[in-house]
Parts: structure tokens; sequence; C-alpha cells
């Protein structure tokens, strides 16, 4: 059990040692304000107790004098207690000074480790493969980020600091007693190893249960995040109450999880001011017997008093510090879970060169995880400036073919090559920044629209944003806005219709120049003239090389030069529109004439 407790520690909080070897001078620094300040702390008992020793003197010299000297002996008095008052606030006063250091030091330190923190995971986090945010829920990932990286904060910071503030005080402290009497020490403190056992045993019950509220705060923080994003569905679908319920019993069981570690560190504090009152009974009775047989004077006893009771708050501050140290060690382990999750991409490829060329698939095979093959023996060529388009229904692998392409994944089996060279040679970011992407789950960043376009290229003007948002056929949309290209759009962009978020996504993909465009699905929100309109200025624009339009819709596809259609993974029909409708059979010539039905019955009911 020990071993299992000192290897928590060892993997978890160890592993922030680095952070204190950079802030090395802050650390040191501390440990110097710290023991100065305490220094100077120890120093008011003796003056405490050299005080009341030449009181008790005086007081014995006033008694035996003749009245006319016992007025002298009064002013003398009156003299030493000034002074030794003005000395009792002349050590408050210095270490109150140093206290401020300390604080500007170990407080500073664990400032600055938190930045760090927040950076080295934040960054990290963007190295991680699509496939990582999929399987994690994003609350949890963002409670990681600032939860939990708070209370390790907690942990560099204050606990650190009144960790070495109780180490050098009770050094000082027992020091300063056993140089007195080692006799009334040992009394003193010998509730103290029952202080200690007693914090072994409830630290262990705090680390399960800091855990614990960990996690169920990543559930709560995950069912805000989702409840508060699909607001829409949620109120269309008349699930407020439910979501409500189910928020409700997630934020009971935070609330119980809580209460219990309450309840644990209610321990800490009546056990600690009962040992501490036990150590003044000792004192008082052991140092009584002591003061009686001339071994110690009563100042030295008022000493001792002083120092016990100084004492009360390091010694009960040790129930805060371990509740923090143990929930520093748990969300340092979260923390680390993440960190220590490498991207499954090899990400060695350094080829910086253009992909103008050719795309070729080869023997191309996908599996996600826990899943049968998405892709399957899947091999085809697209030249340079073509413009094809990859037809499918749901689930038959279209947009995997985009991840692949742009390397959020890699393939099961097989190889790609873009201009004859393997995709995997490429700088992956270098590759991203040639290829323009529209998903067909659009993502809009609260921001105004001009920000969102501009968001597709590091530099663009306003020209460069308005000739992208014309070629998009969003522009003059966009003007009849009252605040035109400044306009927010909402979170997500909630406050635009959905053809007006795909054609503003539209147009940040195109406003970097894309060697590749890959619109996944992204015209199915927007009116057939439309979208002819905006495939016309794409085509008849420099902007991009190639064009893929991966779409379910099995019409309007006359000005692609091959169309692929896709099957269970597999290519089961290739070449132009008009070569497709030629085979009555295929699957494609079967799904075109579905879909062109259900549009005329549709336009026949619009005009009636």
């Amino acid at each position: 059990m020990k071993n299992g407790l000192f290897h928590f520690f060892m993997h978890n909080l160890l592993t922030l040692n680095r952070f204190f070897l950079k802030y090395r001078w802050h650390l040191l620094w501390g440990v110097v304000f710290v023991s100065i300040s305490n220094y100077f702390r120890i120093l008011q008992p003796r003056v405490v107790r050299d005080a009341l020793n030449m009181v008790l003197t005086t007081l014995k010299q006033y008694k035996a004098a003749t009245p006319g000297i016992q007025p002298e002996i009064y002013n003398q008095l009156t003299t030493q207690l000034t002074q030794f008052a003005g000395l009792v606030l002349l050590y408050a006063l210095l270490m109150g000074v140093f206290m401020y250091f300390m604080r500007q030091t170990l407080i500073v330190m664990s400032r600055h480790i938190e930045y760090d923190m927040r950076k080295e995971l934040f960054d990290h986090y963007l190295t991680l493969d699509h496939s990582f945010f999929v399987r994690n829920r994003v609350g949890d990932l963002m409670a990681r980020i600032s939860d939990d990286i708070s209370k390790v904060r907690m942990y560099v910071g204050p606990g650190i600091m009144y960790m070495i503030n109780l180490i050098s005080l009770a050094v000082l402290i027992i020091y300063a007693m056993y140089s007195v009497s080692p006799y009334l020490t040992l009394f003193a403190l010998l509730p103290l190893p029952v202080l200690s056992v007693s914090i072994y045993f409830i630290s262990k019950i705090i680390q399960k249960r800091s855990t614990e509220i960990q996690q169920q705060l990543g559930v709560l923080t995950s069912t805000a995040q989702e409840t508060f994003s699909g607001i829409r569905v949620l109120k269309v679908f008349v699930k407020e109450h439910d979501f409500k319920r189910y928020f409700n019993r997630e934020a009971s069981q935070l609330f119980d999880k809580n209460m219990k570690m309450t309840q644990v560190r209610a321990w800490f504090f009546p056990l600690i001011i009962l040992l501490i009152g036990l150590s003044n009974l000792l004192t008082i009775s052991i140092g009584g017997k002591l003061l009686q047989s001339g071994d110690i004077t009563a100042g030295n006893l008022a000493e001792f008093v002083i120092y016990i009771n100084m004492l009360t708050w390091p010694f009960t501050a040790i129930g805060w510090i371990a509740s923090i140290v143990q929930e520093a060690a748990a969300s340092q382990r979260r923390i680390l879970d993440i960190l220590n999750t490498n991207p499954k991409l090899d990400h060695q490829g350094t080829y910086r060169g253009a992909i103008e060329g050719p795309i070729r698939f080869h023997s191309v095979g996908l599996k996600y995880e826990s899943e049968n093959m998405v892709l399957k023996d899947l091999s085809f060529e697209i030249d340079a400036g073509q413009k094809v388009s990859i037809v499918g229904k749901t689930g038959s692998g279209k947009s995997s073919i985009a991840d692949l392409l742009l390397r959020v994944m890699d393939p099961s089996e097989g190889a790609i090559f873009v201009a004859s060279r393997p995709l995997q040679s490429y700088d992956i970011q270098h590759l991203r920044q040639q290829i323009g992407y529209v998903p067909q789950d659009t993502f809009l960043f609260s921001e105004t629209i001009r920000n969102n376009i501009g968001f597709g290229s590091s530099s663009t003007t306003i020209k460069q944003i308005q000739s992208a948002a014309k070629m998009a056929g969003i522009h003059d949309e966009i003007m009849r806005f009252e605040a035109g290209y400044e306009t927010l759009v909402g979170e997500r962009g909630v406050s635009l219709s959905g053809g007006q978020k795909q054609r503003i996504a539209i147009a940040r993909a195109l406003i970097k120049s894309p060697k590749i465009l890959i619109l996944d699905d992204a015209l199915s929100a927007v009116d057939p003239t439309t979208r002819s309109l905006i495939l016309n200025n794409i085509n008849s624009g420099s902007n991009c090389r190639t064009l893929i339009s991966i779409t379910h819709n099995f019409i309007h596809l006359d000005d692609f030069d091959n169309i692929l259609v896709l099957e269970g993974g597999s290519i089961s029909q290739s070449g132009t529109m008009r070569e497709l409708l030629e085979d009555e059979s295929g699957y494609f010539f079967r799904v075109y004439q579905h879909q062109k039905r259900k549009e005329l019955k549709k336009g026949v009911a619009e005009k009636t």
C-alpha cells in the first residue's frame, strides 16, 4: 500500500520537477524568504520570555525596595516594556516584509508554471489526430486544461509555499524549544506522530475521491458543452426538461462526491486542534513541575506555550496541504494521460514542394478502430486540374477519401501519391496549406464574417475577402447585412442559414488559393441555381487546380470530368455523367432516376 502511494507520486507530481528546475531561482529565493520570515517570527516569543522574566524580577525588586526607590524602578520597568514592545513590533514588520517577498516569488512561480502547462497541453492537443477527439469528449478535454491545471497550480504555488513554511517553522521552533528544555520538548511534541499517521491514512481516501470528482466534473462539463452547442436541436425536439433532468442527475452525483470529500476533510481540523490542545496541556502540566523545581523560568513556560500555538496553523494546514497534494496528483495524472498520448500519424515527412500533379490511390484500404473495412482496394487517379465528383449513399466511404487526402488519417492498406510522391513524404502542414477543404459539418467561429473568411489565409485584404465571397456567391447577401463583413455570426454561425454558412466556408477555402479544393457535401443547403453559379466561378477562376466534390446528390453533375461511384467502400462505376447514364443496369442510373423523380415532384408541389 505504501509503495503504491509512493509510485503514484513518483509518476505524477515528480514530473513537475522540470518546472521547478526552470524557475529554480524563484523557488530558491522563496525558501530563503520563508526561512528569514520564520526566523523573525520565532524571535518574538524570546522577547516575550525576556520581558516576562524581567517583569517578575523587577516586581520582586519593587516589593523589596524602599518607597523612595520604587518610582525609579517603576519608570525603569515602563521604559524596558516599551523597548520590548517596540522590538516585537519591529520583528513583526520584518516578518511581514519577507512574507511579501515570499509570495512574490513562490506564487509568481506558480502562475508561470500554470501558463507553461496550459500552453503545453493546448499545443499538444493540436498535434493529436482526429481520432483522438472522436474518442474523447470535448467537455472532459476542457476540464483538463482548465480545472485540472488550476488544481496543479494550487500545489506548485500555495501548496509548496505552505509546505516550505511548515518545515522551516517546525525546524526553527523545535530547535528553539530543544535549546531551552529537551525534556519539555519531548512531551510538547508527543502528539505529533499520531497526527502524521492520521494524515497518511486520510490522504489516501482524499486521493481516491479527488480522482472521482475530476472525472465527474469532466462528464458535467461535456454535458453542458453539448447542450449549449446543440441548443437549436434541443429546443426543436422539446427536450429541455429531459436535458434538465439529466444535467441535474450528473450535478447531483458531483455534489455527492464533493460532500464525501468535505466529510473527509472535516476530520482534519478537529483532529489537529485536539492534538495541538493536548500539546498545550502537556506543556503546561509538565512545564509547571519544571517551573516549581527551578529547571525553567516562567518566561520559558510562556515561550513554550507561544511556540506550540505558533505550530497550530502550520499543522492545521497539513490537512489542507494534503488535500491539495492529493487533488494535484490526481489532476496531474489526467494531464499526463493526454501528454503521453502520441499522434498516430507519422509526421516525419519533410517535402515542401507544390502538389501540382495527379492524385493516385493505389489499392487503398481503410479500417477504423474496432470496425470493418470502410474502404476496400480503392484505386483511381485524378489528373491535375480535373473536376471529379465522388458520389455514393451515406456510409459508403466518401468523406474518408477526403480525410485520407488531408492526412487526418493514414490508410490501413495501400498507398496514396500526389504529384508522383507518396503522401506521407510531404510536410503535413505544408500539404494542408495547399488544400482547400469545406467539410459537410460547416464550422464557423464566433467572429465577424470578415475574420471567418480571412481565417483561411495568414494575410488577407478586404478586397481578397470580397473576391472570395463573390466566387462563393455570398457577397451580395453579406452586403445586405447592416454591418456587412463586420457582422458577428454567433457561435458556430448560429445566426446564419445553412446555405450562408456553407458559402462562407467555401469562401474561406478559396481565399487560400488551394491547389486542390475538396467540397464534402458543401453545397447541400444551396439551391441548384446558386450551386451552378458557385461551381462555374470555381471552374473559371484560377484559385484552384483540382476540384473534388463529394456528394450524395447524383443530379447536376454534367460539368464534372469524371464521376466515381462508391458502393460499400469500393468503386463500382466511374466515368462522365453521360457515360454512367448509358448503363441503365448500373447503380448510378437507378439512384439518378429516383432522385430525378423526387426533384420533379418537389418542383410541381412548389408551383401548386
